[in-house]
């Protein structure tokens, strides 16, 4: 799975997306407000981790997500 964080303009917040190893989006999400059902894309209870990935990464730039 890549994760990309993409940075507001303005009243837009900036956002999350995740994609999967095809690169197909399988979520788009608030930065501030992730996502309450992470055990569907396999990262339940990892919430933790997740804000700490999202806080430190650079904006519009894809990674892989490694949790």
């Amino acid at each position: 799975m890549y994760i990309i964080k993409v940075k507001g303009k303005a009243k837009i917040p900036d956002y999350i997306q995740l994609r999967d190893r095809n690169f197909v989006l399988v979520a788009y999400f608030r930065a501030d407000r992730p996502l309450k059902k992470m055990e569907k894309y396999g990262l339940g209870g990892k919430e933790k981790e997740l804000r700490e990935i999202i806080d430190s990464l650079p904006y519009g730039k894809l990674q892989p997500l490694e949790i």
